[in-house]
Protein backbone atom coordinates (compact mmCIF):
# COMPACT_ATOMS: atom_id res chain seq x y z
CA UNK A 1 0.00 0.00 0.00
CA UNK A 2 1.13 3.55 -0.68
CA UNK A 3 2.72 5.33 2.26
CA UNK A 4 1.96 8.85 3.46
CA UNK A 5 4.34 11.73 4.17
CA UNK A 6 4.48 15.17 5.70
CA UNK A 7 4.66 17.97 3.17
CA UNK A 8 5.71 21.54 3.86
CA UNK A 9 3.00 24.03 2.90
CA UNK A 10 2.16 27.70 3.38
CA UNK A 11 -1.03 29.74 2.84
CA UNK A 12 -0.96 31.65 -0.44
CA UNK A 13 -2.57 35.10 -0.72
CA UNK A 14 -1.42 36.14 -4.19
CA UNK A 15 -2.87 34.41 -7.22
CA UNK A 16 -2.34 34.71 -10.96
CA UNK A 17 0.31 33.55 -13.41
CA UNK A 18 2.90 36.15 -12.34
CA UNK A 19 2.65 35.13 -8.67
CA UNK A 20 2.77 31.45 -9.66
CA UNK A 21 5.96 31.95 -11.68
CA UNK A 22 7.54 33.76 -8.72
CA UNK A 23 6.68 30.85 -6.43
CA UNK A 24 8.13 28.26 -8.80
CA UNK A 25 11.37 30.24 -9.07
CA UNK A 26 11.55 30.08 -5.25
CA UNK A 27 11.24 26.28 -5.31
CA UNK A 28 7.54 26.15 -4.45
CA UNK A 29 4.46 24.92 -6.31
CA UNK A 30 1.09 26.73 -6.12
CA UNK A 31 -1.95 24.67 -5.25
CA UNK A 32 -5.28 24.42 -3.46
CA UNK A 33 -6.89 22.17 -0.87
CA UNK A 34 -10.66 21.59 -0.87
CA UNK A 35 -13.35 19.14 0.16
CA UNK A 36 -15.59 18.12 3.08
CA UNK A 37 -17.70 21.28 2.82
CA UNK A 38 -14.84 23.49 3.97
CA UNK A 39 -13.50 26.54 2.19
CA UNK A 40 -10.98 26.08 -0.59
CA UNK A 41 -7.59 27.30 0.58
CA UNK A 42 -4.85 28.49 -1.76
CA UNK A 43 -1.43 27.29 -0.69
CA UNK A 44 2.05 26.51 -1.87
CA UNK A 45 4.13 23.39 -1.21
CA UNK A 46 7.79 22.55 -1.47
CA UNK A 47 8.68 21.52 -5.03
CA UNK A 48 11.17 18.99 -3.63
CA UNK A 49 8.54 17.41 -1.37
CA UNK A 50 6.03 17.19 -4.20
CA UNK A 51 8.60 15.68 -6.56
CA UNK A 52 9.45 13.06 -3.92
CA UNK A 53 5.77 12.16 -3.49
CA UNK A 54 5.18 11.82 -7.23
CA UNK A 55 8.36 9.82 -7.78
CA UNK A 56 7.49 7.33 -5.01
CA UNK A 57 3.79 7.06 -5.80
CA UNK A 58 2.72 8.69 -2.52
CA UNK A 59 -0.92 9.78 -2.69
CA UNK A 60 -1.71 10.74 0.93
CA UNK A 61 0.10 13.65 2.61
CA UNK A 62 -0.05 15.55 5.90
CA UNK A 63 -0.16 19.27 5.22
CA UNK A 64 0.54 21.85 7.92
CA UNK A 65 -1.46 24.98 7.06
CA UNK A 66 -1.41 27.91 9.46
CA UNK A 67 -0.30 25.64 12.28
CA UNK A 68 -3.12 23.14 11.63
CA UNK A 69 -2.36 19.70 10.21
CA UNK A 70 -4.68 18.34 7.54
CA UNK A 71 -4.53 14.92 5.92
CA UNK A 72 -5.10 15.20 2.19
CA UNK A 73 -5.18 13.17 -0.99
CA UNK A 74 -2.92 14.27 -3.84
CA UNK A 75 -5.79 14.55 -6.30
CA UNK A 76 -4.47 16.24 -9.43
CA UNK A 77 -1.15 17.49 -10.78
CA UNK A 78 -0.95 19.94 -13.70
CA UNK A 79 2.22 19.75 -15.83
CA UNK A 80 3.67 22.07 -18.44
CA UNK A 81 3.16 21.22 -22.11
CA UNK A 82 6.43 19.23 -22.18
CA UNK A 83 5.41 17.16 -19.17
CA UNK A 84 8.59 18.16 -17.37
CA UNK A 85 7.66 20.74 -14.73
CA UNK A 86 4.71 20.84 -12.32
CA UNK A 87 2.61 24.00 -12.62
CA UNK A 88 -0.14 23.41 -10.05
CA UNK A 89 -1.39 20.79 -7.60
CA UNK A 90 -4.81 19.99 -6.10
CA UNK A 91 -5.29 18.35 -2.69
CA UNK A 92 -8.53 16.86 -1.36
CA UNK A 93 -9.20 16.74 2.39
CA UNK A 94 -9.72 13.26 3.79
CA UNK A 95 -10.61 11.78 7.17
CA UNK A 96 -9.61 8.58 8.92
CA UNK A 97 -11.50 5.60 7.50
CA UNK A 98 -12.76 7.50 4.43
CA UNK A 99 -13.06 5.63 1.14
CA UNK A 100 -12.14 7.39 -2.08
CA UNK A 101 -12.28 6.68 -5.81
CA UNK A 102 -8.91 7.06 -7.54
CA UNK A 103 -7.07 5.88 -10.63
CA UNK A 104 -4.26 3.37 -10.06
CA UNK A 105 -1.67 2.34 -12.68
CA UNK A 106 -1.49 -1.23 -14.00
CA UNK A 107 1.90 -2.93 -13.82
CA UNK A 108 2.55 -5.96 -16.03
CA UNK A 109 4.78 -8.62 -14.50
CA UNK A 110 6.59 -11.40 -16.34
CA UNK A 111 6.97 -12.24 -20.02
CA UNK A 112 4.07 -13.67 -22.01
CA UNK A 113 5.06 -16.78 -24.04
CA UNK A 114 2.31 -16.04 -26.55
CA UNK A 115 3.87 -12.68 -27.41
CA UNK A 116 6.44 -14.55 -29.53
CA UNK A 117 3.66 -15.80 -31.81
CA UNK A 118 1.40 -12.76 -31.75
CA UNK A 119 1.23 -9.20 -30.44
CA UNK A 120 0.69 -8.17 -26.82
CA UNK A 121 -1.79 -5.31 -26.48
CA UNK A 122 -2.54 -3.37 -23.30
CA UNK A 123 -5.64 -1.20 -23.85
CA UNK A 124 -5.77 -0.21 -20.16
CA UNK A 125 -2.80 1.33 -18.37
CA UNK A 126 -4.76 2.33 -15.27
CA UNK A 127 -8.08 1.50 -13.66
CA UNK A 128 -10.44 3.31 -11.32
CA UNK A 129 -10.76 1.76 -7.86
CA UNK A 130 -12.51 2.52 -4.59
CA UNK A 131 -10.59 1.96 -1.37
CA UNK A 132 -9.57 3.52 1.93
CA UNK A 133 -7.77 6.81 1.37
CA UNK A 134 -4.96 5.50 3.54
CA UNK A 135 -4.78 2.20 1.63
CA UNK A 136 -4.39 3.22 -2.02
CA UNK A 137 -2.30 0.63 -3.93
CA UNK A 138 0.80 1.97 -5.67
CA UNK A 139 -0.17 -0.19 -8.65
CA UNK A 140 -2.25 -3.20 -9.67
CA UNK A 141 0.13 -5.95 -10.68
CA UNK A 142 -0.88 -8.31 -13.48
CA UNK A 143 1.04 -11.55 -14.02
CA UNK A 144 1.25 -12.27 -17.77
CA UNK A 145 3.86 -15.07 -17.59
CA UNK A 146 1.26 -17.73 -18.51
CA UNK A 147 -0.50 -15.87 -21.33
CA UNK A 148 -0.70 -17.63 -24.69
CA UNK A 149 -1.91 -16.49 -28.11
CA UNK A 150 -5.61 -15.61 -27.83
CA UNK A 151 -5.59 -15.14 -24.06
CA UNK A 152 -7.34 -12.10 -22.60
CA UNK A 153 -7.31 -10.60 -19.10
CA UNK A 154 -10.32 -8.46 -18.23
CA UNK A 155 -10.79 -6.09 -15.30
CA UNK A 156 -12.93 -8.77 -13.60
CA UNK A 157 -9.94 -11.13 -13.69
CA UNK A 158 -7.63 -8.83 -11.72
CA UNK A 159 -6.52 -9.85 -8.24
CA UNK A 160 -7.05 -6.74 -6.16
CA UNK A 161 -5.70 -6.12 -2.65
CA UNK A 162 -8.11 -6.62 0.24
CA UNK A 163 -10.52 -3.73 0.59
CA UNK A 164 -9.96 -2.50 -2.97
CA UNK A 165 -12.90 -2.57 -5.40
CA UNK A 166 -12.63 -1.96 -9.14
CA UNK A 167 -14.98 0.71 -10.53
CA UNK A 168 -13.89 0.34 -14.17
CA UNK A 169 -16.14 -1.76 -16.43
CA UNK A 170 -15.47 -5.41 -15.44
CA UNK A 171 -15.60 -6.45 -19.12
CA UNK A 172 -12.92 -3.95 -20.16
CA UNK A 173 -9.80 -5.58 -21.60
CA UNK A 174 -6.62 -4.98 -19.61
CA UNK A 175 -4.18 -6.99 -21.71
CA UNK A 176 -4.50 -9.52 -24.55
CA UNK A 177 -2.39 -11.39 -27.08
CA UNK A 178 -3.73 -11.29 -30.62
CA UNK A 179 -2.50 -12.67 -33.93
CA UNK A 180 -0.24 -10.32 -35.90
CA UNK A 181 -2.58 -10.56 -38.90
CA UNK A 182 -5.42 -9.11 -36.79
CA UNK A 183 -3.26 -6.16 -35.71
CA UNK A 184 -2.22 -5.45 -39.30
CA UNK A 185 -5.86 -5.54 -40.46
CA UNK A 186 -6.90 -3.14 -37.65
CA UNK A 187 -4.08 -0.72 -38.51
CA UNK A 188 -5.00 -0.82 -42.20
CA UNK A 189 -8.66 -0.14 -41.42
CA UNK A 190 -7.72 2.79 -39.17
CA UNK A 191 -5.41 4.39 -41.75
CA UNK A 192 -7.04 6.97 -44.08
CA UNK A 193 -6.95 6.24 -47.80
CA UNK A 194 -3.88 7.98 -49.26
CA UNK A 195 -5.44 8.75 -52.69
CA UNK A 196 -8.21 10.76 -50.99
CA UNK A 197 -5.70 12.89 -49.08
CA UNK A 198 -3.60 13.56 -52.19
CA UNK A 199 -6.69 14.35 -54.25
CA UNK A 200 -8.04 16.70 -51.60
CA UNK A 201 -4.71 18.49 -51.29
CA UNK A 202 -4.50 18.90 -55.07
CA UNK A 203 -8.01 20.30 -55.24
CA UNK A 204 -7.21 22.78 -52.46
CA UNK A 205 -4.10 23.90 -54.34
CA UNK A 206 -6.12 24.49 -57.51
CA UNK A 207 -8.67 26.56 -55.59
CA UNK A 208 -5.92 28.66 -54.03
CA UNK A 209 -4.48 29.34 -57.50
CA UNK A 210 -7.83 30.60 -58.87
Amino acid sequence: MAESMEMKSEPRSQIGSRAARKLRKAGKIPGVIYGHGQNTISLSVSADDLEHAIRHGIRVVDLSIGGEKQKALLRDVQWDYLGMDVLHVDFYRITEGERVVVEVPIELRGEAPGAHEGMLEQPLHQIEVECLATGIPESIRVNISQMQLGDVIHVRDLKLPEGVEAKTDPDAVVVQIVAKEVVEEEEAAASPAEPEIIGRAKAEEEQEGE
